[in-house]
């Protein structure tokens, strides 16, 4: 899978951490930035990354900032984006089962680079509507009610 990452210089950390096991789970990263010798911003490194999962150069993104909530509300401005702060294996794993997100935003000031690897795995793990199987008609409709609410917004 190709995964983006980026990290404004309150997410770098965990973003380094996030990218190192990525890489050794044999998934092709594309780094964003930031960097310690070139700090980046959270809005531009996330919509650098939105637009490279709609334009279909990665499958999904990983970014992160001081809470994540700054690279998900960036992220969330691009139709198709469906970014989830998380801040668990679980949150992780509900985000892409519900809510079929394409990217995961965590905060380095939240969460430790041992609880953000966790909620990755899980976040890779898991498909759109896995163990929510009852549900699954509702969830696929909601998606599709949430590309129209896009289109004419």
């Amino acid at each position: 899978m190709r995964i983006v990452v980026a990290g404004d210089p309150w997410g770098l950390e965990l973003k380094e951490a996030v990218k190192k096991h990525l890489l050794e789970l044999g998934h092709e990263v594309v780094d964003l930035g930031g960097h310690a010798d070139a700090p980046a911003n959270y809005y531009d490194v996330a919509a650098k990354a939105a637009r490279k999962i709609q334009a279909i150069e990665a499958d999904r993104a990983v970014l992160c900032c001081g809470t994540g909530m700054g690279m998900a509300i960036v992220a969330n401005k691009f139709k198709g984006i469906y970014a989830s702060v998380v801040e668990s294996a679980l949150t992780a794993r509900l985000c892409r089962a519900v809510n079929n997100a394409n990217v995961l935003t965590l905060g380095g000031l939240i969460v430790t680079p041992f609880v953000a690897i966790e909620a990755v795995d899980a976040w890779l793990a898991t498909a759109h509507t896995e163990g929510l199987e009852e549900h699954t008609d509702f969830l696929r409709q909601a998606l599709t009610c949430i590309g129209v609410i896009e289109d004419n917004a």
